[in-house]
């Protein structure tokens, strides 16, 4: 496994692959990795001749009170996870490569789907991932780039752009990858106290609730209202409780399948989580 830090070394790490018309799978991560990343990188395994996984801690999608400095920088420890599952090549720039030293003047939005769920706590970051993941796209070139489910409205706003801007690859959306108990596994996981780790996974078990709860016949207004109850009881802070369509359009009934979507703090760690319900007709 090669680790680059530049463009021109990813570049040419690349070359002899893109000559043979090898198929090139790519991850992007900002590390702290976690057995999440890990899956991604083994379903890439599976599609693809080469593996390419970034580690970038982009600074332009975090908010002004969000914790980009203190976020887990953990190179070492994730280049030996990485090399363990078969990835390839480790693209590992800094921000100076990245960005350059001009003013960047150029902006990537995706509107409608970027306005609510964590875009309403979160102005600006899906910019801010959409041109670094833009970005990085053009260094790489991958056929395919594999994304968490976790981040459901992220892995959206890039289906859209891809889209849009008519970018030559194929998205690909991997399932949450979960703890034995059920919590969707993420960095910021890391930052959650003993006591609060033990109440983290009532967040899964209210989404199973509300599916269940659908499946029988209850309102989809009632069921959003009993996970917001449970994880209020629990001692979290709820940020939102949405129901959307899978391409996250507002819905207000259970007559298609819907993604429940959760987001909540328990002390100081917010956690966010979604479960996809099916709709059969009865």
């Amino acid at each position: 496994m090669k680790t680059e830090t530049t463009i021109q070394g990813l570049t040419a790490s690349l070359s002899p692959a893109k000559a043979a018309r090898k198929i090139i799978g790519f991850v992007p991560t900002m590390g702290n990795l976690h057995e999440g990343h890990l899956n991604l990188v083994r379903e890439a395994r599976k599609l693809c001749d080469v593996v390419v996984v970034s580690i970038f801690v982009n600074p332009i999608q975090f908010g002004p009170n969000e914790d980009f400095d203190n976020y887990p920088r953990t190179l070492e420890r994730d280049q030996q996870l990485l090399a363990d599952v078969g990835c390839d090549i480790v693209f590992a720039p800094t921000v100076e490569q990245m960005y350059g030293n001009q003013p960047r003047l150029t902006n990537i939005s995706v509107n409608n789907i970027t306005d609510d769920l964590c875009g309403a706590q979160r102005p600006g970051h899906f910019d801010g991932v959409a041109v670094v993941v833009t970005k990085l796209f053009n260094m790489v070139q991958p056929n395919f780039a594999f994304f968490g489910q976790k981040d459901y409205q992220q892995l959206a706003v890039i289906r859209q752009f891809v889209r849009d801007l008519n970018i030559p690859l194929e998205v690909i959306g991997v399932p949450i990858t979960r703890a034995a108990d059920g919590l969707a596994l993420s960095s910021r996981n890391g930052y959650l106290s003993p006591e609060h780790r033990e109440i983290a996974p009532v967040i899964y078990q209210s989404l199973q609730t509300a599916a269940q709860q659908l499946t029988s016949g209850t309102a989809l207004s009632d069921a959003l209202n009993t996970i917001r109850a449970t994880l209020t009881d629990a001692g979290f802070v709820v940020d939102y409780v949405e129901a959307r369509s899978p391409e996250l359009q507002k819905v207000d009934s259970f007559n298609q399948d819907v993604v429940l979507f959760v987001a909540a703090k328990i002390g100081k760690t917010r956690l966010i989580d979604n479960l996809q319900v099916k709709f059969t007709a009865s």
